[in-house]
């Protein structure tokens, strides 16, 4: 019985995309190659692995099987053969990474384009979701998240800035027509805009802090956004002077210059600590992730 390794990560790519088209686009090669190799394999183990269909592409039995101890086997393939990147000039190779939405558009702009322009043979691919995911199982190299979301046996290193704050504003028109709140429980007579994730749970209760008096309200209001993909709606919901939005406070700040929005309630906003970029806790750590990491570590050391 014999079985190529190119097939091996073609069925792989196939098996986590859940489609030829979808692992083409993931893996920068053609969906016929794929399924070529795929059918290779299959001929070599005398077993179907994958049920096709106009629809779907769905793991057989002896396909799961071989997917769950195949994929683990394969990335430390990847690492190991990574490792001979640590002898180039310059680290080269593909990076994915996990990230929320926010973290996309907050954190990442500052460090991307120069981490891209000092490795150049480096391929970054940013998948921003809200969603909580296993990212080796996802196909990705490593995560941001913060701190209360952090899986377990990862290693977590600072991202970005150490400290945040949810701020909360309306558009001066609004609280022209509706007054202006002086504490968080009078956010309850107004109408304030709402945020779900992806799990179902509403963005509330909003939490404020001042003096150690912590408060805890339930607003509702007229418009709730998915968070992450659709949370620039709420802003500009705000701005029409809709209602009173409560997100990152970085997220709002060109509008504070601007004067489209207004803070309400600052001297209440909460801090949290800032995000992680996490990652595998394995002995072969594949270079671009660590020329990654690397340039991130420097990058805080120079802030």
């Amino acid at each position: 019985m014999k079985a190529d390794l190119s097939d091996l990560n073609a069925f792989v790519a196939v098996a986590r995309a859940g489609g030829f088209r979808e692992a083409a686009r993931a893996s920068g090669s053609s969906a016929s190659f794929l399924s070529e190799a795929v059918r290779r394999l299959e001929a070599d183990l005398e077993v179907r692995l994958l049920n096709r269909t106009t629809r779907s592409v769905v793991t057989t039995e002896a396909g799961k099987g071989l997917l769950e101890r195949l994929a683990p086997a394969l990335t430390e393939v990847e690492a190991a053969l990574d490792v001979v990147n640590r002898f180039r000039d310059r680290p080269a190779g593909s990076l994915r990474l996990n990230v929320p939405v926010s973290a996309a558009r907050l954190v990442l702009p500052a460090i991307v384009p120069p981490f891209l322009a000092a490795y150049p043979d480096i391929r970054l691919e940013i998948v921003a979701e809200e969603s909580f995911v296993d990212v080796l199982a996802a196909g990705c190299d490593a995560g941001i998240r913060y701190d209360e979301r952090l899986e377990q046996d990862m290693i977590a290193i600072p991202i970005g800035p150490r400290h945040q704050r949810f701020a909360t504003a309306a558009s001066p028109a609004y609280l022209d027509r509706h007054g202006r709140p002086q504490h968080p429980s009078e956010l309850l007579d107004h109408a304030c805009l709402l945020g779900r994730f992806a799990s179902g749970a509403l963005t509330t209760p909003w939490e404020y802090e001042r003096d150690g008096e912590v408060v805890r309200v339930e607003p509702t209001g007229p418009l709730i956004v998915r968070v992450g993909g659709a949370t620039d709606l709420s802003v500009d919901a705000a701005i029409a002077g809709i209602g009173i939005i409560c997100i990152f406070e970085d997220w709002l700040r060109p509008h504070f210059d601007s004067g489209a929005l207004e803070p309400i309630l600052e001297p209440w906003w909460q801090r949290f600590s800032g995000p992680f970029l996490y990652y595998p806790g394995r002995r072969l750590v594949p270079a671009p992730l660590r020329a990654f990491i690397d340039f991130v570590k420097a990058s805080a050391n120079r802030a």
